[in-house]
């Protein structure tokens, strides 16, 4: 409930994931009086729940700064230390997509207002109709998440965000995206092609084999999504970040999501 993990051993295997240096971070504002386990533990508990700081250091018996030391430490180490994970393709998805290297979407999460215009300009979504930090996620075919991009302002189109990516391909590969993705020309270079579902103005018949083929990558892609919505299980991505917590979104999010990896797979192997 207040970390998003089943059971004490997932909150320590995750924890270990992070490896020794979990217990001798160098703080902003000084070592805290807590011991690692439960730096982390008030780390996911704001994750998880969005509590205030003076919420949490009621709960911890700690002062109320001492909550943003820990936490905004912590953020960014787990940032730092987690990187790529090993995956698996599921039997009936490999069967049809064999090259798919990477399933990705895009995903915003709101924020305040900012004081400044210039800010405000770039951080306002048109799509949300509300100020905005916008990134790509990437996951595997068996459901992991592999690449979590930058947060960029909610203005920011979907085009802009995969040409400033470092998404890892290789020739021959493909991706899968949705048909707002229409980015096969930033990858055609590299032999790297980029299925989405075709676009249909004014045709009043679709072929059978089109039709079926964008079935397919619709219903695939839509693990994506779940990933997605895994991730925004952690109440932080759903309440608008403050202007301190913005600074830290790239962060927040890309922690988000690697947590949901080690949460039961959504995506069955036979997916």
């Amino acid at each position: 409930m207040y970390t998003g993990l089943e059971s004490c051993l997932a909150f320590y295997t995750v924890l270990q994931s992070l490896g020794p240096a979990a217990t001798c971070l160098t703080f902003l504002y000084g070592s805290p009086e807590l011991d690692a386990a439960n730096q982390f533990f008030l780390t996911l508990i704001k994750l998880r729940t969005y509590k205030t700081n003076k919420e949490i250091a009621l709960l911890f018996r700690i002062k109320e700064p001492e909550v943003y030391n820990i936490f905004v430490t912590w953020v960014r180490f787990m940032s730092l230390q987690w990187q790529m994970v090993d995956y698996y393709f599921p039997f009936d998805f490999k069967s049809k997509f064999p090259s798919t290297r990477i399933i990705f979407d895009g995903t915003e999460i709101p924020i305040k207002k900012p004081s400044d215009p210039v800010a405000q300009q770039a951080t306002f979504s048109t799509y949300k109709n509300r100020n905005t930090a916008k990134s790509l996620i990437g996951i595997t075919p068996g459901g992991l998440t592999t690449y979590v991009s930058d947060c960029y302002g909610g203005s920011t189109s979907d085009r802009q965000i995969v040409e400033r990516s470092t998404i890892k391909v290789e020739k021959g590969d493909s991706m899968m995206a949705d048909k707002g993705f229409n980015v096969q020309d930033l990858f055609a270079s590299q032999d790297v092609a980029v299925n989405i579902p075709a676009f249909f103005k004014k045709q009043n018949r679709i072929q059978g084999d089109v039709v079926l083929s964008d079935c397919r990558i619709s219903s695939k892609r839509t693990h994506v999504e779940r990933v997605i919505g895994l991730g925004k299980t952690y109440k932080i991505l759903t309440h608008p970040l403050n202007h301190s917590e913005t600074i830290l979104s790239s962060d927040i999010v890309f922690i988000c999501l690697m947590l949901a990896n080690f949460r039961p797979c959504i995506v069955p192997k036979t997916a």
